[in-house]
């Protein structure tokens, strides 16, 4: 069985939008790989359609049946991690094993705060706040 691994220096979870994401990936593959390629990627879920941007990549090629590497991608301004009631938008590493053996996803908070941005929902102003245009009707 193959083993994939991502290994984040300081075993982070959260990130500043401009830090460096660093650390290394390991290998122990069955068979041969063609590569390696670690992805780093955001994508949204929840109501709607949902949407996967890569955001760096860095490809290994021929990395034989084991080994490891070290890697840094610097992260963009954003977009932030955030969750709400309709959607979320997640950060994530992904190493996969091309042509496709196995992958192993690590998820990451990139935010200003340490913890994802809660979107929360207003709900209904009070009605005296409420303005009406056009005539009234009683």
């Amino acid at each position: 069985m193959s083993e994939l691994r991502i290994d984040l220096d300081g075993n982070r979870s959260h990130f500043l939008p401009g830090d460096d994401v660093a650390g290394r990936v390991v290998w122990r593959l069955t068979e041969p790989s063609e590569a390696l390629e670690l992805r780093l990627f955001w994508h949204t879920s929840g109501k709607g359609t949902e949407d996967v941007v890569i955001a760096r990549s860095h490809r290994f090629d021929a990395p034989g049946t084991y080994g490891e590497q070290e890697f840094r991608f610097r992260l963009p301004a954003g977009p932030y991690s955030f969750s709400g009631t309709l959607i979320t938008l997640a950060w994530s590493l992904e190493l996969v094993s091309l042509p496709g053996e196995g992958t192993e996803r690590v998820d990451i908070v990139v935010a200003p705060t340490p913890v994802e941005v809660r979107l929360q929902s207003l709900g209904r102003p009070p009605k005296s706040e409420i303005i009406r245009i056009g005539p009234v009707r009683r």
